[in-house]
């Protein structure tokens, strides 16, 4: 049998990177916290023993305070024969001893991995491994040294509890504090500008006619549609050639233009996460959030939405309650995710030469949705408690790794379950019932879906094509673009439609991967509850912006101001003073015995009957 070694130590120490070294996986690290939020597995070599190396989210205390904590707090206490290692950076080693202390009391195989060494020592402080291995009477080792053959030491050592001992000279604190720049930026009338600034040249350089991400797409457009579909042409077979003009060609193409544009959104996610700058934009933030029941820390989930939302709403178990982590995935659906972005180009370029002010408005409004939603189902959240990660410049290795990674993801995404969609959908729509190949109208997917096409009749869409195309945006966002793509080649309705359809796209429940880390995290009921609202509530927020968008906005301000009237007339009939009070509704005393006081009117009354000598005092005995 295996041994067991659990990773354990503060938040961003280093234990996913450590993990990946060890076991060569691809475990998620970042310089921000609660990029690990569950128990992460892999196999290591131990000096010739085999090892299963647990990657845990990070701890402060043996109790635990968010809901990670507490994971990572039972997984330990759960499994007493599994060896700890502790991972903790050089400026973080005083506060780790007492954690070691308190997870060891009951005698267990440990170790001490320290990290980030360089930038410790940069800043004038200084460790000694040696003295430290003396002292503490475990194990201890640099990160960039042999650590597995550390820990294959720890494995033949017999238990031990580590003592809260005086450091003394093996250890020289580094300097304290904030630098300048860093007090710079957690200024908020500097650091909440520059973030903004920041976030519009993302979208400036990714969105904005002939900008690096336009030229990108266009330039994957052509491959598609010119090169590609030239060779397409030529296929002799009609079926086969449809098949791969339209079914493959037309809707991969309309998905993966947008590639490079889903790329350098998570380029800007990956530089601000790396950089340290998450951290500063969640201190700055805490305040408003807080306004609306969040929290800073609630920024990390949030921006990682823009990424994907199943993703974000895997890393809301690092928050810091149940009640917080609820709101917070109820407000994530909003926020536009990369797979949202081919719908909003597809409908944008229908109409624009320059889809990037549309665009824009969508992620604008997605945001102004989520932080509504945030407002209507505010509760009082917990104090933010959190700290800084280091400011520091991204190491290219690891932000191209990182980059790479999402491409990969997405490109496998688009080659399996979207083009397995996208030629079910070209079967479906090209044969009848009897398999002969038949115009659209003819086909089994009209069909079965032609009742479907009074779903987006109330925004100027009688079409069941429209309607199927929403419909397979729950399996996945980017099956919308390449519907429309295979069904229409552009939007057919006019720019009111493209809007409310856009809008319904921008609220309604997200994909199914992300309904299912939903489930995970709350509950099968509580996920499809929420996926059901969402659909609902988007799409009559599609026939309200419709409605307005086709002047309909007079009569919805005459009908606000009728209810509002409405509303005024009756509360003032319901509340209005009154000079007398009705007799014979106050009583001085219940059949239930229940004390009520009497209104002054009856007391001043029996005032007047007593002096009268209208009442009598009962006598004794009679």
């Amino acid at each position: 049998m295996a041994d067991l070694i659990l990773l354990v130590g503060n938040p961003n120490a280093g234990k996913s990177t450590l993990f990946n070294r060890l076991t060569r996986g691809h475990a998620r690290v970042g310089n921000w916290h609660g990029v690990t939020v569950d128990a992460l597995e892999g196999k290591m070599d131990a000096g010739g023993r085999e090892a299963t190396l647990v990657d845990l989210p990070g701890v402060y205390g043996a109790e635990g305070r968010s809901m990670e904590e507490k994971f990572a707090c039972r997984y330990i206490a759960e499994r007493k024969q599994a060896a700890l290692v502790f991972v903790s950076e050089c400026a973080g080693l005083k506060r780790a001893i007492p954690l070691m202390h308190a997870f060891t009391a009951g005698k267990r195989r440990c170790a001490l991995v320290l990290t980030k060494r360089k930038r410790f020592e940069r800043d004038g402080g200084a460790v000694d491994a040696a003295a430290l291995e003396n002292l503490l009477g475990i194990p201890v080792v640099y990160a960039e040294g042999d650590v597995a053959a550390a820990l294959a030491h720890m494995l033949v050592r017999p238990p031990c509890e580590v003592p809260i001992a005086d450091m003394g000279a093996s250890f020289t604190p580094a300097r304290e504090g904030l630098s300048r720049f860093d007090r710079l930026l957690l200024n908020p009338f500097f650091g909440l500008p520059l973030f903004v600034a920041l976030l519009l040249f993302a979208f400036f350089f990714t969105f904005r006619s002939g900008m690096p991400g336009d030229l990108a797409k266009r330039g994957v457009e052509w491959i598609f549609s010119d090169f590609l579909g030239g060779y397409a042409a030529g296929i002799p077979s009609p079926v086969v050639r449809s098949l791969v003009q339209d079914g493959i060609l037309a809707s991969l193409g309309s998905v993966l233009s947008i590639l490079p544009q889903i790329a350098l959104l998570h380029l800007f996610l990956i530089l601000l996460e790396e950089s340290g700058l998450m951290s500063r934009l969640a201190i700055l933030t805490d305040g408003v959030l807080g306004k609306l029941g969040l929290s800073g820390r609630t920024v990390f989930p949030l921006l990682m939405g823009f990424g994907c939302t199943a993703a974000a709403v895997t890393t809301t178990r690092g928050l810091e309650e149940k009640r917080l982590q609820r709101r917070v995935i109820a407000c994530l659906p909003y926020i536009s995710c990369s797979a949202k972005l081919p719908v909003y180009l597809v409908l944008a370029s229908s109409f624009f030469s320059d889809p990037f002010p549309a665009v824009l408005l969508l992620y604008a409004m997605g945001v102004g949705i989520a932080l509504i939603v945030a407002l209507f189902l505010r509760e009082k959240s917990a104090p933010l408690v959190m700290e800084l990660a280091p400011l520091q410049v991204p190491q290219p290795r690891f932000v191209v790794k990182s980059l790479l990674f999402q491409i990969k993801q997405f490109i496998i995404k688009v080659a399996t379950v979207v083009l397995a969609f996208f030629i079910a959908s070209w079967l479906l729509s090209s044969f009848d019932f009897t398999l002969h190949l038949s115009s659209v109208e003819g086909s089994m997917l009209a069909t079965l879906c032609g009742w479907l096409s009074f779903l987006f009749a109330p925004a100027g869409m009688h079409d069941w094509r429209i309607t199927y195309a929403a419909i397979s945006g729950l399996i996945a966002k980017e099956n919308v673009a390449g519907a429309i793509a295979m069904f229409y080649g552009s939007f057919p309705y006019g720019p009111e439609s493209a809007f409310a359809f856009a809008v319904f796209m921008l609220a309604c429940s997200p994909c199914v991967s992300a309904i299912a880390a939903t489930a995970r995290e709350l509950g099968v009921p509580r996920a499809l509850l929420y996926a059901a609202a969402q659909t609902v509530s988007a799409l009559l927020l599609c026939y309200a912006v419709y409605f307005c968008l086709t002047g309909g906005v007079l009569y919805l301000i005459f009908a606000a101001v009728l209810l509002a009237a409405a509303f005024l007339l009756g509360y003032e009939s319901v509340h209005r003073k009154r000079k007398h009070h009705p007799k014979g509704l106050h009583r001085c005393r219940l059949s239930a015995g229940v004390d009520v006081a009497p209104h002054p009117s009856q007391t001043a009354r029996s005032a007047r009957k007593r002096r009268k000598g209208l009442f009598r005092r009962p006598v004794e005995g009679g």
